[in-house]
């Protein structure tokens, strides 16, 4: 790669406000940044197969347009990478747009799952996915997702530190969707 592939057309969309466009590299950092909570450039470049350069260039463009954000760490000249983490109170066309970016990370990474699961170890050849449908209030809807977010907490800082991590940790996607159920009216649209 050279620096004119790096500062294509596409990559200006930044300066100019412009919606940020697909490009191979930031999506394989997306991927991996779901696949592996956090990563620097230089870790993502040995993964991956390009330069840290190039790597950090991407995950710069991808946080400028607010898709993943600094994580945590200790000072040092490491600088790790994680996928944005959603705020509750946080909404509009940015948080909708990687909302949407999420759901179709999530929804190819079960797909891959799918196809790959007799690859996996024995003792990982199996998954926990459920479902259930419960009549909610708002307020109800909140706490079951607080609950939900407290039952994770205490894994949570493994992303950030490898070592808190057993020997057999695995990154597992943890997928909660809470939403209310709208009706159907008889011709098909929804009613509100």
């Amino acid at each position: 790669m050279t620096e004119d592939d790096v500062n294509t057309p596409d990559d200006q969309a930044a300066s100019t406000g412009e919606e940020l466009r697909e490009h191979e590299v930031r999506t394989a950092l997306l991927d991996l940044l779901a696949e592996v909570g956090t990563v620097t450039a230089t870790e993502a470049a040995s993964q991956l197969g390009y330069s840290s350069g190039l790597c950090s260039f991407h995950l710069r463009q991808l946080e400028r347009h607010g898709y993943i954000e600094e994580a945590p760490h200790s000072g040092g000249r490491a600088r790790p990478w994680r996928l944005k983490q959603h705020t509750p109170a946080a909404d509009g066309p940015m948080e909708e747009q990687f909302g949407d970016l999420a759901r179709g990370l999530e929804d190819e990474s079960w797909q891959r799952w799918l196809t790959q699961r007799d690859e996996a170890p024995p003792k990982w050849r199996h998954d926990e996915a459920f479902s259930a449908v419960a009549y909610l209030t708002p307020e109800e809807m909140i706490k079951v997702a607080n609950v939900i977010r407290r039952a994770l907490a205490p894994y949570q800082d493994r992303e950030q530190r490898p070592l808190a991590r057993p020997d057999d940790a695995r990154p597992v996607a943890l997928i909660a969707r809470l939403f209310p159920l709208l009706p159907h009216t008889a011709d098909g649209t929804d009613q509100t």
